[in-house]
């Protein structure tokens, strides 16, 4: 396969920042945000919150009264996410996994986690850390695609298919757990109050190829034998000279403890 297959991975908090800058990350983000409804002097908590993209938002709703705490197991990402927030005196950045939250119990108003439990072991325990650390009464909100759903518009119809089935199969961990957040949040013994889906666009291909993975994922189709080298090669092709059009399904519950 081509050395020129599909744009470099760059570092994960960049790659996180870009998407979040995007139109569609933008629109879900405010979503969630307002669903959430964050007030001043609320202690918040960002599981997962990576390199700080969204932990400025939080810490201006909760004031200077409140309290914003972001958690995350990668020193890069901590490291992005105190810089991020050095001027934010009410802001704390932990170390800690997301089963085993570094937060006393009942202790939160607000709580978000966002495309991480595709990532984690056990989804379910995280919920139930989620439950653990937060008061009575609190709201949380949970972000998480579904890709299954992953549209790629091309002519080969078929190849387009094997890319989605090879990314829900072999590249993220819990592909599908997006439609399966509600469910998961009533078996954690938390109350739903809202379910919202989005569909993120994608025309432009270089977005789609650095936010989606494109030609990163299909080069692991190929080799990993999902995918003919040739028929790869000229699918790829094929979204290169456009027009492009790809979308996946993005859903968000917010629940209450």
């Amino acid at each position: 396969m081509s050395t020129t297959l599909g744009v470099p991975r760059p570092d994960q908090a960049s790659y996180m920042l870009r998407a979040a800058a995007s139109d569609a990350g933008r629109a879900y983000k405010q979503r969630l945000l307002d669903l959430l409804d964050v007030r001043a002097g609320h202690t918040v908590l960002d599981v997962g919150c990576g390199p700080g993209t969204d932990l400025p938002a939080l810490a201006e709703r909760a004031g200077d009264t409140g309290t914003v705490i972001g958690v995350d197991r990668d020193p890069a990402m901590l490291a992005r996410a105190r810089s991020r927030t050095a001027e934010l005196r009410r802001v704390e950045i932990r170390e800690g996994d997301a089963h085993a939250l570094p937060v006393e119990s009942g202790t939160v108003d607000r709580a978000r986690t966002d495309r991480v439990l595709m990532h984690v072991t056990e989804p379910l325990d995280v919920l139930g850390e989620l439950r653990r650390a937060t008061r009575p009464g609190a709201r949380i909100g949970l972000a998480e695609p579904d890709w299954d759903t992953l549209i790629v518009d091309s002519e080969d119809l078929e190849t387009s298919r094997a890319f989605t089935r090879f990314t829900t199969e072999e590249v993220v961990r819990n592909a599908t757990v997006g439609r399966g957040l509600a469910r998961l949040a009533g078996r954690a013994g938390l109350r739903v109050e809202a379910v919202d889906a989005t569909t993120p666009v994608f025309r432009d291909f270089q977005e789609a190829d650095h936010t989606l993975g494109l030609g990163r994922n299909l080069r692991k189709a190929v080799d990993g034998g999902h995918i003919d080298r040739a028929r790869g090669r000229d699918w790829f092709a094929g979204l290169a000279q456009g027009p492009f059009y790809a979308s996946f399904t993005l859903i968000s519950v917010v629940c209450s403890r």
